[in-house]
């Protein structure tokens, strides 16, 4: 005769139906993906106010949105081949520890060379490296 074996299986009472595991994080995703939007839409309407109000909060919007939706960032990784130079500081945004402060400095020395053709004046050159030297003090 062949030995006999029980097999018992665990019983789980359960009051409500389980849950898709991917549910909570695809409505997270959507939930960013949408703060972003409307981060974007407000730094449109920021951006013809006086100053550079627009660009930050529009730049904190794309990094929310391409974290978040992978149509964004196909169409980025096509930016990307397409203006390089453009794109550059998003990434350098969107990195796990996002470098604010040099990303916006370079973003003013080139809007100093797109404003200022010709050579600066020694006094711009001199309030530049004060400005630097204050910034590397503000976020050492």
């Amino acid at each position: 005769m062949a030995p006999v074996t029980l097999v018992l299986t665990p019983f789980r009472a359960e009051s409500r139906p389980r849950q898709r595991p991917g549910l909570l994080r695809r409505a997270k995703r959507w939930g960013m993906m949408a703060l972003g939007f409307l981060i974007i839409g407000a730094g449109v309407l920021i951006a013809p106010l006086p100053g550079p109000g627009g660009v930050p909060v529009i730049a904190v919007g794309l990094v929310l949105l391409l974290r978040n939706s992978w149509w964004a960032k196909r169409q980025f990784i096509r930016a990307q081949h397409a203006r390089p130079k453009w794109v550059y500081p998003f990434r350098r945004l969107m990195r796990k520890k996002p470098e604010i402060a040099p990303v916006f400095w370079q973003q003013a020395l080139r809007a100093e060379k797109v404003m200022l053709r010709r050579r600066p004046s020694r006094l711009l050159i001199r309030a530049r490296k004060r400005t630097r030297r204050a910034f590397r003090r503000l976020f050492r």
